[in-house]
Order: C-alpha cells, then structure tokens, then sequence
C-alpha cells in the first residue's frame, strides 16, 4: 500500500496543530487538527489560495454567527437560518472553499451558547493555527521531475513503435499490431499535461516550464502520427521507392528523443522526395492511388519533422535567454 506525502503531511501536521493550540491554551483545540487537514492541497499555488479563502471565509463566519447567535439565541434553527445567508454570500465572494472550515468555527461559536470579545479572540488564533500549520506543511512539495522525465521516456518509446510499424507495413504489408501504444500515449499525454500544471502550481515564480513545450509539441505529433496510420493502410502496392520510404521511418524510429536530429532527417526527407519526384508516372490506377498516399505519406511526416526542429530552436532560445539573465 502506497502512502502519498499527501497523507504524510496530514499525519504530521494534524498532531502538530492540536499541541500548538493546546499549548496555547485554546478551547476546542481539537478543531486546530481539523482546519489543517481541510488545508493540505496538492499544490503551492492552491495552498495559498485555499488558505486565503479559509480564513476570509472563517472571518465572515464569525461575523454572522455573532449576529445571528445573539440575536435569534442559539437554537439549531439559527444555525440553519445563517448557513441560507452565510453559503451564497461565500459562493458570491468566491471562497466557498471556505465553507467546511468555517463551519467548525460555526459550531464552536454554536456550543458556547455565548460569545464575547475573549472566546473571539480565541476562536481567531485557533484559525491561524490550524490553517497556518498547513500552509507551512504545504510551502514543501516534491519534485515532479522524475514523474515528468518517466512520461516523455515513454511517450518517445511509444513513437518509437508506432513509427517501426508503419515502416514494416509499407515493408510487408503485413500486420500484426494490435495498436495499444495509441490509446497508451493519449493517455499519458494527458497525464503529463496534469503534472505540468501542478508542477507550475508549485513554482509561483517561474513564468516558463520545461516541459510544458515539449509536451505540447508530441501533442502535435501524435496528432500527425494518428493522421498518418490511414494514408499507410491505403498503400495497395509496392512501388520502387516503397522501401526507400520504409527504411527511412525505420530509421526515424530509432532517432526519437529529446536531442536535436529533426534537421539532419528533414534532410533525408528533401532527397527522398526528389527521388519521387522522378519517379515515372503511374500507369494504373492502383499505382496512383499508392503514390498519391505517399506523397501524403512523405507531406505528415515533413511536418511531424519541423515541429521537432521549431520546437528545439525555441527551446536553444530559452535557455539563450535565460543565461543571459543569470549573468546580468
């Protein structure tokens, strides 16, 4: 059984809160522990919007109980009455993330059938400590590198065997694939994409992320390599420069990673289709159809190849920039 830091963070910060809140001599110190467990979140950027949230939320919430407390009397039905008043007036200020932990403070303020300017002050340090003490907890999150490097190795593994079996089709026009790395590396774009998000989440000062870019650009790709998958399947016959074309995304499937090879295949690709090009006419239908396909064929892939070579001059600009600001 797999513990996330998630937890881990709840089953140290918890027990932290309630001692600090005992230690200070707060009544209903327990209800410390509960803030900071409503406060934990996946991300710095949500810890502090959740935490700023709570706390405006708490505020107001001590606010309406006073009034509707005091002036209706502490029955059930004054709680039900401010909570009508309370939760679309938190919807309208949007911190209804604060509406669970205001309502601890709800209900501490409900059972002291009275409050004065004491049991206020009370009620306003135990939020601080509860909502403080996960905020401090959630200022530490892990790194997403190694979940982030373990998608694109993937993702590049999986490119890698859809290119291979477009070439052994074109080869032989056999297949024997059943296909899975397509639905795989949807997913795992999708994933990636997830992780790119929190791990921006968690560094507030950076306006660019490493990855973010790559991702996006074997996005793209795979958008190409799903259009190419019909065009090779329309391939009826073999025509002389077939094989060309086989070898040459044999090739190409061993070449995928991060490292800049997109000029040197753009390259090959330019002979390839002058070696098309002169190639003679079709005599038959089928042979146009062929050579239609893999004129469309040879068209994707030219694509797929200047995505990669736009994405890595981008990205040498970048880190141009960057070190150039290091050093001012």
């Amino acid at each position: 059984m797999k513990i996330g830091y998630r937890t881990i963070k709840t089953a140290i910060g918890t027990p932290l809160a309630i001692s600090i809140a005992q230690f200070l001599g707060l009544s209903n110190f327990v209800s410390a522990g509960i803030l900071t467990i409503l406060c934990i979140q996946p991300s710095r950027k949500q810890s502090f919007l959740s935490a700023w949230n709570r706390f405006l939320a708490c505020v107001l919430a001590s606010v309406f109980s006073l009034v509707f407390f005091e002036i209706i009397g502490y029955h059930p039905v004054s709680v039900g009455l401010m909570l009508a008043v309370f939760i679309p007036t938190t919807v309208y200020l949007k911190i209804t993330q604060g509406i669970a932990t205001s309502s601890v403070i709800i209900l501490n303020l409900y059972s002291a059938s009275g409050i004065d300017l004491n049991f206020l002050t009370d009620q306003f340090v135990l939020i601080i400590v509860g909502i403080g003490t996960g905020l401090l907890l959630n200022l530490y999150m892990p790194s997403l590198d190694k979940k982030l490097k373990n998608k694109q190795n993937r993702v590049e593994s999986n490119f890698q065997t859809i290119l291979y079996e477009v070439a052994l089709y074109i080869r032989n026009k056999e297949i024997h694939w059943d296909g899975k790395e397509i639905s795989e590396t949807e997913q795992l774009l999708e994933e990636a994409f997830d992780l790119v998000e929190r791990d921006k989440e968690n560094h507030l000062l950076r306006n660019k992320h490493p990855y973010k870019d790559y991702f996006y650009m074997r996005q793209r790709q795979f958008e190409l390599l799903k259009r190419m998958l019909p065009l090779v399947t329309k391939l009826p016959n073999k025509i002389s420069i077939s094989e060309k074309v086989a070898v040459f995304f044999e090739s190409l499937s061993k070449a995928v990673h991060p490292g800049n090879t997109a000029i040197l295949y753009l390259e090959e690709l330019t002979k390839l289709q002058k070696e098309f090009d002169e190639e003679e006419l079709p005599e038959t239908r089928e042979e146009f159809e062929t050579r239609a396909n893999l004129f469309r064929l040879l068209h994707e892939i030219e694509d797929y190849l200047l995505l990669k070579q736009k994405f890595k001059k981008s990205d040498i600009q970048h880190k141009k920039e960057a070190k150039s600001k290091a050093k001012a």
